[in-house]
């Protein structure tokens, strides 16, 4: 055999396990899941030490609150969708559209729910003043926005 065959053969042999790598490539690659897109949807302002005395009176609750906040344009539907302190107290939205570039206010009492305030309908504080995280998952459960303050 020829030296000019075997570079041949061996080109060959190169091109063929290039063209296997290659179409396994993109079976692996589409088996991954894609991410998840980025939510208009975060956290804004929390106010977990709500002001004076903490008395458990309505006043008081409803001075605990959570913002959320729709940063893009179009409008998102909230139904479904649950917000939760690291107890597990969990605030789940009934039924909330969200305008774009607008806010809601969840509160941590009793009260009734308006488009830019919704209350938890709670009898005791939620948030712990020394820290706790705010999580604001979908009504698929994956994670849209955490917030965190105070010691771990």
């Amino acid at each position: 055999m020829s030296s000019r065959s075997i570079a041949r053969i061996a080109a060959l042999g190169l091109a063929a396990a290039g063209l296997a790598t290659a179409t396994a490539i993109p079976a692996s690659a589409a088996a991954a899941k894609p991410p998840l897109p980025r939510s208009p949807i975060v956290l804004g302002a929390i106010q977990y030490d709500s002001p004076g005395k903490d008395d458990r009176s309505q006043r008081s609750l409803n001075a605990e609150w959570v913002t959320v906040t729709n940063t893009g344009r179009g409008a998102v539907n909230l139904k479904g969708w649950t917000l939760t302190d690291r107890s597990r107290h969990t605030y789940t939205f009934h039924t909330l559209r969200l305008a774009g570039h607008q806010s809601v206010r969840v509160h941590t009492g009793i009260g009734r729910d308006t488009g830019r305030d919704v209350y938890q309908d709670r009898r005791d504080y939620v948030w712990n003043n020394t820290g706790d995280t705010a999580t604001l998952r979908d009504n698929h459960q994956h994670i849209v926005a955490a917030k965190s303050w105070g010691r771990r």
